[in-house]
């Protein structure tokens, strides 16, 4: 493509001829700059083309792959080198938002899958689904299992940003959210209260952003809202409150709504109903209100402060009420310990016995159901492993002699295979600290553990393990103990033997499962350490100070609307 011409008005006027397949917008920059001859640099100079501003990006695109073509007629403006800065700055920090955001839904739905499909985590902890009460619930089909468990993710990073006064970025990640929300069956939707309270979080950010803009779709977001609370709490939330025990948690959740239909009408030129709504907020609100007094009683008995107010809210400030709420979520995150690591143990025992040939992990119950009647533990989960945990086809392989011998032998197998992949591994790490490889592995093959064979190595008995080894198996012995290598779970190589055609795959070349994923650890981590801090009243945790503020000026603005009106017609 040969050279064009485009036509540059502001800062310099002129023709330049450029070739748009070998130019950037740098270079035109820099060219302006030049012309202009104001002795600024290239960042002072702004490109404005078909009402687009021009950017960098990583410097190597080309004019023509910005759509910049013949005769194209480009405003050039200067600004200050700070404000040039700036501008590039705000590029680059968009840039970053838009590679966060994109980690952040790959790791989202890495997590989702991997929760909720009965795979072996990776993590030493399950993500499950709970209800208020802290019960473990099954809401439809895996699909729904997943964005579920998606979209619960999403908002609870989008809290977090809220938090942190980080509306813009919320905003963009509570819609990732409510766009997995959506990929669920609506009528398990409809059950939950989930959804509701994200749309109400979505137009709190409209509203702290101060966008005007989202005022129309606002409106139909808050109707959906309080749709949705009202099918999923009963009317005048009579559901939640048999639910709760006659607690009220959810009356600062419906301050925000009222508030935010109050600012809605008010923008709409609805005055009357504005006022009603947020005259209704402002009940709520003196309602929320602690007494000093009772505030002062429940720090005297060693609560801390936030908890103390939590309480006294979610209680109707009844002192009786919030102490044995206080008294019920201290035991119920006492069970939830004791279950996480009743959880972890599980899971590190469901590592041992490797994963069915679709990659799922022997499911623990069935496992129990099996021992309970009489088999060998380790003998029924290879049952459960090769039979995808189908308990009937696990018990006919069990008390099928030839199968179940086949199973003996299979576990043998797999145990010499592992003691040897620990002991290479030991001989490995020897080798790497000095020791000469012969030797090394003499002393693992004859002492078992990793730390006897360095005591003996740096005693200087090599030659005594090197003549002990005539007499050794190449296998170790079962019932290590101490620093063993011989009790160590499966990892992701070792099972693959576990998970392939050998252990009753169907297929010849073996499930695809066994492929290492690729993780963002530290994405993952951000999301599960934010789902792991809140609990079952975090969506109706809410402080209402700055709601208070907002009733007030909404209601002044009401007030000083009316009496202009007045005013005016006397």
């Amino acid at each position: 493509m040969g050279s064009a011409k485009l036509k540059i008005g502001g800062a310099w006027s002129g023709v330049l001829e450029v070739e748009l397949e070998e130019w950037t917008v740098l270079m035109l920059r820099e060219e302006v700059a030049k012309r202009s001859g104001h002795g600024g640099g290239p960042e002072t100079i702004n490109l404005i083309c078909a009402g687009k501003l021009l950017k960098d990006g990583d410097g190597t695109e080309k004019l023509s792959q910005l759509g910049v073509r013949n005769n194209a007629k480009i405003l050039a403006s200067r600004v200050s080198v700070d404000q040039g800065k700036s501008v590039k700055e705000e590029s680059l920090a968009e840039e970053e938002r838009s590679t966060r955001l994109s980690r952040l839904k790959a790791a989202a739905v890495s997590l989702s899958a991997r929760h909720a499909d009965g795979s072996l985590p990776v993590e030493d902890f399950n993500l499950e689904l709970e209800n208020q009460s802290g019960q473990k619930v099954q809401l439809g089909s895996e699909t729904d299992q997943r964005a579920i468990m998606m979209g619960l993710m999403l908002h609870a990073n989008a809290k977090a940003l809220m938090r942190k006064k980080k509306y813009k970025e919320a905003l963009e990640v509570l819609t990732m959210g409510e766009e997995a929300f959506s990929l669920c069956d609506q009528k398990l939707i409809e059950m939950v209260d989930n959804v509701p309270i994200l749309q109400i979080d979505m137009v709190w950010c409209y509203f702290m952003l101060r966008d005007i803009s989202w005022l129309s779709v606002a409106g139909v977001r808050l109707a959906k809202a309080r749709e949705g609370l009202e099918r999923s709490h009963g009317k005048e939330a009579s559901r939640l409150r048999l639910l709760q025990k006659g607690r009220y948690p959810e009356i600062a959740l419906h301050l925000r709504l009222e508030l935010l239909e109050g600012v809605v009408a008010y923008h709409s030129n609805q005055t009357e109903k504005s006022r009603k709504s947020l005259t209704s907020a402002q009940t709520k609100f003196l309602q929320l209100q602690i007494p000093d007094e009772a505030l002062s009683l429940l720090l005297g008995m060693g609560y801390k402060e936030r908890d103390s107010k939590r309480a006294l809210r979610m209680n109707n400030q009844v002192v009786e009420n919030a102490v044995d709420f206080l008294v019920e979520e201290k035991e119920k995150k006492a069970r939830k310990r004791v279950d996480d690591l009743k959880r972890q143990k599980e899971i590190m025992e469901q590592k041992c016995y490797g994963t069915t040939p679709l990659g799922k992990a022997v499911d623990i119950e069935r496992l129990n159901e099996l021992v309970s009647i009489g088999f060998e533990k380790e003998l029924a989960a290879e049952a459960l492993r090769r039979n995808e945990n189908d308990t009937q086809k696990a018990l006919d392989d069990l008390t099928n002699p030839e199968a179940n011998s086949s199973i003996q032998i299979h576990i043998e197998s797999r145990k010499k295979k592992r003691l040897r992949q620990a002991a290479n591994a030991s001989i490995e790490e020897l080798v790497s600290m000095g020791f000469p490889r012969e030797a090394a592995a003499a002393a693992i093959r004859s002492l078992g553990t990793r730390q006897a064979a360095i005591d003996h190595l740096l005693q200087g008995t090599s030659n005594t393990a090197a003549a002990g080894d005539h007499n050794v198996d190449n296998t170790l012995p079962n019932d290590q103990g101490g620093d063993g290598i011989a009790n160590e779970p499966l990892t992701n190589d070792q099972s693959e033997d576990v998970s392939g055609t050998n252990a009753g795959s169907s297929s010849d070349g073996g499930p695809s499962h066994n492929k290492v994923e690729t993780r963002d650890v530290e994405m993952e981590d951000e999301i599960t350490g934010e789902l792991l801090k809140g609990d079952a009243y975090s969506d109706y945790d809410i402080e209402v100070m700055e709601e208070g503020e907002a009733i007030n000026e909404y209601l002044a603005l009401i007030t000083v609307g009316v009496n202009v009106e007045i005013g005016s017609s006397s």
